[in-house]
Formats: structure tokens, sequence, C-alpha cells
């Protein structure tokens, strides 16, 4: 398979939309409404495309923008400016081929003189150790925890 990451176009909405809501928990489930308002806010929206197939996307946000994210909001709390990396998603049959790698390495070029920091948040409750193995692989750091639904759900703050 031969990937190529590029813009996301309009088109490709529905199946970015289903991609994204057949990753829960691992990400929250969108409705169209939602998706709508992220993807037209979003700075950075782009798709890894296998031969005109849809195999993952990342969707991030700057600082200053009225989404309702409890994450966003912490880091809006203690930041004037950055990229929010909001959700990435790769196909479940595309996992483990490195689309992962590929769409971090591209957000992380697209964001190295535009912001000071890519901030983001991995669940520890329910765990996720291998994202948060892979985050610090490449040069995320821990900085701080929040937590929620009475310490039921908790997600490591980090940032690049």
């Amino acid at each position: 398979m031969t990937f190529l990451v590029r813009d996301a176009a309009i088109s490709d909405r529905d199946i970015l939309l289903a991609l994204n809501n057949s990753a829960v928990p691992h990400v929250n489930r969108l409705d169209v409404e939602q998706f709508a308002w992220l993807a037209e806010h979003a700075d950075y929206l782009r798709v890894a495309d296998d031969n005109g197939r849809v195999s993952g996307f990342v969707l991030a946000l700057r600082a200053g923008l009225g989404y309702w994210s409890l994450n966003y909001r912490w880091f809006s709390r203690r930041h004037d400016d950055f990229l929010y990396l909001d959700r990435v998603v790769v196909a479940e049959d595309t996992r483990r081929r490195g689309v992962g790698r590929l769409l971090y390495g591209d957000i992380i070029a697209f964001a190295a003189d535009k912001w000071p920091r890519i901030a983001l948040e991995v669940n520890l409750r329910p765990p996720n150790p291998g994202s948060i193995a892979f985050h610090e692989k490449l040069g995320f750091r821990h900085v701080g925890v929040r937590e929620e639904e009475e310490g039921r759900k908790a997600v490591a703050m980090m940032e690049r």
C-alpha cells in the first residue's frame, strides 16, 4: 500500500465521520453537525489516501475557538497559542502499517513554524498504554492529568 497525505475534501466528510465513530472509545462519537463544525473550524484536516480510499485522518484546531471539548478548554486556560490535535483516526484494517506515523509526521511538519506547541490528550482511564508510548516516542511530554466522571475517566494531557 502506498499512502498519500492530502487535504480532506468536502466529499470525504461522510467517510471521515464514519471512521471517527468506528473508533469510539479512543475518540468521542460525533453527530453530523458536530463533525461539520469541527471540519469548518479546523486549521488542519488531512487524510491518508490509499489509491482513492481514505484510510485515516487528522483534525486539529488553533487556540481561541469556542470549542466545547473539556480537554481543549483545559489547554486554553493554560496557553494563548497552541494547535490542538483533536483526533487522529486510522481505519481498523489499516492499523500497524505506518499510517498513524505518516499522519503525525505531516502535522508536526505543518505546525513547526506556526505554533509553539501541539497539544493533545490520551486516555489513562480507560487505559491506552500503546498510545502513550507512541506519543512519547514522537516527543510529546506529559503536562497534566484531567479527570472526570468522579475519577472513572482520566486523560493524560500532553504537549510537543
